[in-house]
């Protein structure tokens, strides 16, 4: 009797388990389904306004803007995109995996690298490793916008134009669907170029009112529209890995209460089956 109390407990612990994964599926949906329009949106004038600053990039000189110049290497840091929150499969696990495999694999071609950090996980994860953390920027995910994106666009600007940073690289996940994000690594500042053939000189542009005037307006706007966006795509990919690990675990809650119910009907009936048998071993010997 005691097994069947047992029994019958864990199946209604798991029903309720099962109610809270389906509800935050849910709440993951309708989160995903607003956070897609908002990167599907930006994409194409963030896409065609990094096309057009490359552009402006390979017929610039370095000494035209801050943001151009070429260096080594040396003092690099990386800026991090996790989440908040668990329960999203392994959309923080990759992002913490490939930012250390990135730091292993160039520790020796890079003297320096520190990691700027958006998102709690991110944070628990490298405060245990000897890791340099430099900024972590909080409250930035429940609802990124613009005002949020430059407040970590100036952060990254004023670094390499003022700390001696050499490079700036994101990392984060790119959403491609509800069921599949693409972890990055893409590089921020300084400006990438845009590739020429061989032997091909890019036109010069006519600037109005002046070369410097123009780079110092559109390029910060640039990496703060780059940032946002980085922030859009790493907010639905969290919604789309939190939904489809909901949806899993929904799934296999239903799957073991199924074969709890089947244990309990069968303990159940073993229970009964015995007895019966006490009872007619009894009736034979009055």
């Amino acid at each position: 009797m005691s097994k069947l109390k047992a029994i019958r407990k864990r199946i209604g612990s798991v029903r309720n388990t099962q109610k809270i994964t389906k509800a935050m599926k849910m709440v993951a949906a309708s989160r995903l389904r607003k956070a897609q329009v908002a990167i599907e949106t930006l994409r194409p004038y963030a896409y065609r306004t990094r096309d057009i600053i490359s552009q402006l990039a390979a017929r610039a000189d370095f000494t035209d803007h801050p943001l151009l110049a070429q260096r080594p290497p040396k003092k690099v840091e990386l800026l991090i995109l996790t989440s908040d929150r668990g329960l999203c499969g392994g959309f923080n696990s990759n992002i913490n995996r490939t930012t250390a495999r990135y730091m292993r694999d160039n520790e020796l071609g890079h003297e320096a690298i520190s990691l700027d950090i958006v998102g709690r996980k991110g944070v628990e994860f490298f405060k245990r490793r000897d890791v340099e953390i430099n900024t972590v920027f909080r409250n930035i995910l429940e609802d990124p916008n613009q005002e949020k994106a430059s407040e970590i666009a100036e952060h990254a600007i004023r670094s390499f134009t003022e700390d001696g940073l050499d490079a700036l690289y994101v990392v984060y996940n790119e959403f491609k669907s509800a069921i599949t994000q693409k972890v990055v690594v893409e590089q921020l500042l300084p400006i990438v170029p845009a590739p020429l053939d061989e032997g091909v000189t890019a036109p010069e542009f006519i600037y109005e009112p002046s070369k410097r005037e123009i780079l110092d307006s559109v390029i910060p706007g640039h990496v703060t529209v780059q940032i946002l966006r980085m922030l859009l795509e790493s907010v639905a990919s969290e919604m789309g890995a939190r939904m489809s690990a909901m949806d899993s675990a929904t799934k296999n809650a239903g799957e073991l209460i199924a074969k709890l119910t089947l244990q309990y009907n069968r303990a159940r009936q073993a229970a009964i089956t015995k007895e019966l048998i006490e009872i007619i071993s009894g009736m034979e010997a009055l």
